[in-house]
C-alpha cells in the first residue's frame, strides 16, 4: 500500500514535461518543470515546508506557535499547508497588488491576512516587509520564516529540485531557467546542478522595475532601477540574502506584457496552466535562443498554477485595461466605420414607416427609444415574419404592440470575440452608450466585417 500520512509527504518530485510548440524554432528540446504539481501548487511549497522544519529544530518554532510571513501568495500557501498539519496559526502580510485568489486561498486554510501598500520603499513602516517584521516582534509566540534572508529557502532546492532535475534529465541538463524574486529555488537548484556539473548555465528571469539585474551586472544597488511592476512574485526592490551570484550566469529582463502573453499562450499551446511567473521564463528564454545549440538540455521552473490569476492575466478585461490584449472592441468597430447617427424608432411609428426607416437608410436593426430610454426593438425580419403569419393588416400597428426584445447594451471595451456570442439569429445586434449618453449599434454585418479585417 502506497499512503501518505498526510498532505506534506506530496511535496516535491513534480514532473519534467517537454514543450512542444512554444519552442518549436529553438534548436534543441525545452522541459518544463512544472511545480503547480505540489500540493499548494508551487515551488513554494518545498522552501515552506523545509523553513518550518529547521525553525522546530532550532527551537525558534514552538508548539502552539504563530508562523509570520511577508508573502505574495504562494510561501503562504506552503507556510499555511504545514500550519494545518502540524498545528500552527498563520498570519500573513502581502501587497494590494496580489491577486484576490491568493489572498482568499490563504483565508481558506485558516491564515490571517494583511493587505499593504505595493509602492512603497521595503523599509516604509507600511510596506509588508515591515509589517511582517514588526507583528513577529509583537505577537508572542510566534517566528517569522522570512522567505528572503532565511537561508533553509535556498537548502530545500539544494535538497530537492536539483537532484529532482538532474536524475530526470539522466544528468544531461546543461541549462536551467528561472524566473527569479527571493532567489531562493535559483541559487539552491544551481548549488547542486553545479556541483554535478559545473559548465552547467543557469540563467535568471527578472521583470523591468526590479533592481536584481543592474546588481548582477554591475554589483551596485540602484534604486533608480526600481520602479512599479505588475508581474507578481519574482523580482525586488533589495537583494535577500538567498542569492549568491556566483551560482548564476546570465540575468535577462522581460516586460510585464511580453509576460502576460506568454502565460495566455502556454496555457493554449501547451495545455499547462501557469501563473504570471512562467510567462516570464519562457519569454526570457525565447529572447535568448541565439544563445541555444542542438545538443543543450533547457529545463526551465514553472513556479505556480493559473487558478491564482483567472481574475487578472487570464481576464480579458483586465489585460485590454492595461494595454496588454490586442483586440478589437464594440469601442473599435464603431470607430473604425466613421461617424454614423444611430437611426431608431419611437413606439409611436406604424409599421409602415418602420418598413420606410429600414429602406430608406438600408437597415435591418432599429432600436425603438422613448424619452432616450430602450424599450425594445424591431427587425426586418421579425416583420416579414409577422406580415406573412397576419398579413398585410400589421402595416397600420404601432410598432409598440409588436416590439421585440431590447438588444443587450454592453460596454465600449467589450471584445469582438464576445460581441459574436450575443448576436444570434432572434436578436441581431448589440448597443452600447458612450460617455455622452448616445447609444452606438453593432449588427451581425459589422462582426463578419470586422472578423475579416
Amino acid at each position: 500500500m502506497d499512503i501518505k500520512n498526510n498532505i506534506l509527504e506530496t511535496i516535491g518530485h513534480t514532473p519534467l514535461i517537454r514543450l512542444n510548440k512554444l519552442t518549436k524554432d529553438l534548436p534543441c528540446q525545452v522541459l518544463a518543470k512544472v511545480e503547480y504539481f505540489n500540493p499548494g501548487n508551487s515551488a513554494k511549497d518545498r522552501m515552506a515546508l523545509k523553513m518550518v522544519e529547521v525553525a522546530e529544530k532550532e527551537g525558534k518554532l514552538k508548539p502552539g506557535g504563530t508562523i509570520i510571513e511577508g508573502t505574495s501568495g504562494n510561501t503562504g500557501m506552503g507556510l499555511a499547508l504545514a500550519a494545518v498539519v502540524k498545528g500552527y496559526k498563520c498570519i500573513f502580510a502581502t501587497t494590494d497588488k496580489q491577486s484576490k485568489e491568493k489572498m482568499d486561498i490563504l483565508k481558506a486554510l485558516g491564515a490571517e491576512v494583511i493587505v499593504c501598500p505595493t509602492n512603497v520603499e521595503p523599509e516604509d513602516p507600511r510596506s509588508y516587509y515591515s509589517v511582517s517584521k514588526r507583528l513577529a516582534k509583537e505577537v508572542p509566540n510566534s517566528f517569522y520564516a522570512n522567505q528572503y534572508d532565511n537561508l533553509a529557502n535556498r537548502l530545500a532546492h539544494y535538497e530537492s529540485t536539483g537532484p529532482e532535475i538532474w536524475e530526470q534529465t539522466g544528468g544531461k541538463v546543461t541549462h536551467l531557467v528561472v524566473a527569479t524574486g527571493t532567489g531562493g529555488t535559483v541559487t539552491g537548484t544551481s548549488m547542486f546542478l553545479k556541483e554535478k556539473n559545473p559548465n552547467i548555465q543557469v540563467w535568471a528571469m527578472d521583470p523591468y522595475g526590479s533592481l536584481l539585474t543592474k546588481y548582477f551586472r554591475t554589483g551596485e544597488i540602484d534604486m533608480k532601477e526600481v520602479h512599479p511592476y505588475i508581474t507578481e512574485g519574482i523580482g525586488e526592490d533589495f537583494v535577500p540574502q538567498n542569492y549568491d551570484m556566483k551560482y548564476v550566469d546570465l540575468f535577462e529582463q522581460v516586460t510585464d506584457k511580453d509576460a502576460a502573453i506568454m502565460t495566455r499562450r502556454i496555457a493554449r499551446e501547451e495545455g499547462l496552466f501557469c501563473g504570471y511567473s512562467a510567462g516570464t521564463a519562457i519569454q526570457g528564454l525565447l529572447q535568448l535562443k541565439d544563445r541555444l545549440k542542438p545538443d543543450d538540455v533547457v529545463v526551465v521552473i514553472l513556479h505556480d498554477h493559473g487558478s491564482r490569476y483567472v481574475g487578472k492575466i487570464y481576464n480579458d478585461q483586465w489585460m485590454m485595461e492595461r494595454g496588454f490584449l490586442d483586440v478589437k472592441t464594440f469601442k473599435d468597430i464603431v470607430s473604425g466605420r466613421g461617424t454614423k447617427r444611430l437611426i431608431t424608432a419611437t413606439p409611436a411609428l406604424t409599421v409602415s414607416e418602420a418598413f420606410e426607416l429600414m429602406q430608406k437608410y438600408n437597415i435591418e436593426n432599429l432600436p425603438v427609444l422613448e424619452n432616450g430610454e430602450l424599450v425594445g426593438a424591431i427587425s426586418e425580419s421579425g416583420l416579414f415574419t409577422r406580415m406573412m403569419s397576419n398579413g398585410t393588416d400589421i402595416k397600420s400597428k404601432k410598432i409598440g404592440e409588436i416590439l421585440e426584445k431590447p438588444y443587450p447594451i454592453v460596454s465600449f471595451d467589450t471584445p469582438l470575440e464576445r460581441l459574436s456570442t450575443l448576436i444570434t439569429r432572434e436578436n441581431g445586434a448589440v448597443l452600447g452608450k458612450d460617455e455622452s449618453g448616445n447609444f452606438h449599434i453593432v449588427t451581425k454585418y459589422d462582426v463578419i466585417q470586422a472578423l475579416g479585417a
